[in-house]
């Protein structure tokens, strides 16, 4: 992939097969053992601490979103790309499908709610992405 990579590109994006939970903490919270698994983002702020894991490893009193299905870009995205996520969010939004994104340093994840999936895949299709792998159950 190169540095012109843009809105106007086509990307497969690769299906994560677990349901994921975006959970909060209070600000200064230690990093909890449950944090982790196959899948997992921690960011610490001055006002949280924010953490996406398997939702089957977060406990049942945590503050947290459940049922979400995260999706990322195969391959490498480089960070001098230009309003590629916002091209991906404005899709969502235009298909009324809420939108939490991650960035990592090679690619870009969006979660959406397990139920809003189809919705999601049909308004990135329409823009002439594809998807692998199978949501989870």
């Amino acid at each position: 992939m190169s540095a012109e990579l843009g809105p106007a590109s086509t990307f497969v994006f690769r299906i994560h097969p677990e349901r994921l939970a975006i959970a909060r903490l209070p600000a200064g919270s230690a990093v909890p053992p449950w944090a982790g698994g196959s899948w997992c983002t921690i960011s610490h702020t001055v006002d949280e601490l924010s953490i996406v894991c398997p939702q089957s490893r977060v406990p049942a009193a945590v503050q947290q979103e459940r049922d979400k299905i995260a999706f990322g870009i195969e391959g490498v995205i480089p960070m001098t790309t230009i309003g590629l996520l916002a091209a991906l969010c404005r899709a969502l939004a235009d298909a009324q499908v809420p939108v939490f994104a991650i960035s990592t340093y090679d690619t870009d994840w969006l979660l959406v709610s397990a139920d809003r999936l189809p919705a999601a895949r049909r308004a990135l299709e329409r823009l002439g992405h594809r998807f692998s792998g199978s949501p989870p159950p």
